[in-house]
């Protein structure tokens, strides 16, 4: 193991050991976390109090820049403790991560507080916005910015449009390859976050109207720009996938913690019509059995890919699109494969999986919500296919 790998190893370990400090408060606070559909407080206050903010942060502004899958362990933990800390954690680093299309001023001014500022953001549908005199007017409301209540800085996806903004489609369906950076207080959030499952993220809506946007805020995905020298590191040219795979590490998680508690469930529970304890039956010990392979392969198969890329672009310094579609392919199997693993434990639960107090319900819950995000849903095989067959992805990931 070379010095780097071992020293990323020995911080790893650290954050891991942190996980476990903050448990407690994640525990404490998951009830109202959910009920309130936003992580609470002491939730963040103990995970930036930890460090976990810092996982992919550049060093050269105090962060850690781990390799992605030392990233994805311990995200993973804190998603097993309860998914809306995990997905929390995980958003705001990446969402950090699209400061590498900046330039470096840019960079440097939202990392100005250091390595554990919070962000939030999303890709889709973008706003229409007007370039002016060193920037932009930027107007654009998006969806799904988890955690914006706490963020201090929001990525919004642009369309540029002409002056006569007229023109502009609010129904068009490609993916803006702009995006801008723009501090809270010039940020408008609406309160429309109320779904099945992932509750406590917050995934709100938010608005930007006509706000400027200095050039050195914007960021042009779609453009093979140098990089500053703070993302100059291979990580930084794996990116877009570590934030697509940092969601898919919240689905392991709660794959897991499924597990864990039906293997506790087993152990105390007689089914009724049964004189069989159920850790003696043969569908519970299949589908436990079962489900941990989906877990164990799909972990499997989303570090694989990223180790993968994370060598080509230490190489090449970017990604061949055989890389990016293994990556696009292992975030949709690993969500897909940990949604049948808790529907395998779901079976075996019985009665147990509806009942509020096991907790096994909202597993469920959380885990299908999951699948259903844009960027690793049943789509994004299809995207692959085209790419296959020698055809244009609509998905702008798969053409960076």
């Amino acid at each position: 193991m070379s010095q780097g790998r071992s020293d990323e190893s020995s911080a790893v370990e650290a954050l891991l050991d942190a996980v476990e400090g903050v448990r407690p408060v994640i525990e404490a606070c998951a009830a109202e976390t959910e009920a309130e559909r936003a992580l609470a407080d002491p939730v963040y206050d103990a995970m930036l109090d930890a460090g976990l903010f810092r996982t992919l942060a550049p060093k050269a502004f105090g962060g850690l820049e781990l390799h992605p899958t030392d990233a994805y362990r311990v995200w993973e933990e804190v998603a097993r403790i309860d998914s809306a800390a995990g997905w929390c954690l995980q958003i705001s680093s990446a969402v950090s991560c699209f400061a590498r299309w900046l330039p470096k001023a840019g960079g440097e001014e939202i990392f100005e507080r250091g390595p554990d500022t919070l962000f939030a953001g999303g890709f889709h549908p973008g706003g229409p916005s007007i370039r002016v005199e060193g920037g932009w007017r930027v107007t654009s409301r998006t969806s799904f910015a988890s955690g914006c209540h706490r963020a201090a800085w929001f990525f919004v996806p642009v369309v540029e449009v002409p002056e006569d903004a007229s023109r502009f489609d609010p129904k068009r369906e490609d993916a803006p390859g702009i995006g801008a950076f723009v501090p809270r207080d010039e940020v408008d959030i609406i309160d429309n976050w109320n779904t099945s499952g992932m509750r406590g993220t917050f995934s709100a809506e938010v608005n930007v109207d006509d706000v400027f946007v200095p050039d050195d805020r914007m960021a042009f995905l779609e453009e093979r720009c140098e990089r500053a020298p703070a993302f100059s590191g291979p990580l930084y040219g794996t990116i877009p996938w570590p934030a697509i795979h940092s969601e898919a590490t919240v689905s392991l998680g709660i794959a897991g913690a499924a597990i864990e508690k039906l293997i506790d469930l087993v152990n105390r529970k007689t089914p009724g019509f049964s004189r069989i304890v159920l850790r003696d039956r043969e569908i519970a010990q299949h589908h436990a059995g079962k489900a941990s392979a989906l877990v164990d392969a799909s972990r499997a198969t989303l570090h694989a890919s990223i180790s993968n890329a994370y060598r080509e672009a230490e190489r090449d310094g970017g990604l061949s699109d055989a890389a990016a579609m293994q990556c696009q392919l292992a975030a949709c199997f690993t969500a897909e494969a940990c949604a049948q693993a808790v529907d395998l434990v779901h079976e075996v639960a019985g009665t147990s999986g509806i009942r509020l107090e096991h907790g096994f319900e909202r597993h469920h819950r959380d885990v299908h919500v999951l699948t259903q995000h844009g960027s690793k849903s049943p789509s994004r095989y299809e995207d692959v296919g085209k790419m296959m067959f020698g055809l244009p992805p609509n998905v702008l990931f798969l053409r960076l």
